[in-house]
């Protein structure tokens, strides 16, 4: 059995950013200081909801730094974004991220070029080599076009430092088979909100999510219910608050969900390009109203 990174719930930050879009860590560590507050167990810094994709290495790097020297000290665990479809890219991002004081990667499958499965074993088995904190496999077909078979996950969870998985397949066949094939090898999150409830319910030990940036309060409630067994109460916070998931998705994530921070007070910012600065009105006036 390898050691749980963290059970319950793990926020996928934001990058808050000023009007000439250079990174406000004065606003992001306000935010930080309201996840922790709220008892998130881990925040997953520069993931796709912190536009890793648009910071460039040294930004990305000065993020995660920050992330860390904020949270010193404190029981919550910083998991830093350092995926990349160039694997030598991927190593140095993980090298630097392990120096500035990251406990924990996010590497996520190859996107655009893609790859094979033999080349998944590879691609992450060349970054798990150069690097000695965990690591963090992250499943998205829909933004990647890669998806992780089961067998794939047992071979990868043999590898000392694979630790776990972000789930956001949104398959569950795949996912019981991938669970009763890893067994103790490899920790599950669920990576998609809507599903958090069901995936711990599975086994799963808790969610990355991005509700918990405007609900950490109720998606902790939510994750400490089911782990302590009490699926009921789980699924019942679970499905309240389907219509706001649906809207924090309504438009191409972190769209949406950096609106949500404005109108909540904080100085998200707005989105880099090729994200659009705003959402459609209709869209934003119902995620206006599910807020209040």
């Amino acid at each position: 059995m390898k050691n749980t990174i963290f059970t319950g719930c793990a926020t996928a930050i934001i990058t808050p950013f000023k009007p000439d879009f250079s990174v406000d860590f004065e606003e992001f560590g306000k935010i930080i200081d309201f996840q922790l507050e709220n008892g998130i167990k881990a925040l997953v810094v520069c993931g796709t909801t912190g536009e890793a994709s648009t910071l460039i290495d040294d930004e990305q790097i000065a993020v995660i730094k920050y992330a860390c020297e904020k949270v010193r000290g404190k029981d919550v665990k910083i998991i830093a974004g350092a995926g990349s479809n160039d694997t030598p890219h991927g190593i140095k991002l993980s090298k630097m991220a392990q120096q500035v004081g990251a406990d924990a990667l996010l590497h996520v499958t190859p996107y655009y070029n893609k790859t094979s499965q033999r080349g998944l074993v590879q691609h992450f088995g060349a970054i798990a080599a150069a690097v000695d904190i965990p690591i963090i496999l992250y499943n998205v077909p829909g933004r990647t076009g890669m998806n992780i078979a089961p067998e794939t996950y047992a071979e990868l969870s043999r590898i000392e430092n694979i630790v776990a998985a972000k789930e956001a397949s949104g398959n569950f066949s795949a996912l019981a088979t991938s669970m009763n094939l890893c067994g103790d090898r490899l920790d599950f999150y669920s990576g998609n909100d809507e599903q958090a409830a069901p995936v711990m319910a599975l086994g799963g030990k808790g969610v990355i999510s991005v509700l918990s940036n405007v609900r950490p309060k109720e998606t902790v409630e939510m994750c400490d219910a089911a782990l302590r067994g009490d699926y009921k109460t789980a699924a019942a916070i679970q499905l309240s608050m389907i219509p706001l998931i649906n809207a924090l998705f309504s438009d191409v994530n972190p769209i949406p969900v950096k609106a949500a921070m404005n109108m909540l007070g904080f100085k998200a910012g707005k989105c880099r390009l090729p994200l659009a600065d705003s959402m459609d009105s209709a869209k934003e006036n119902k995620l206006r109203e599910l807020l209040k």
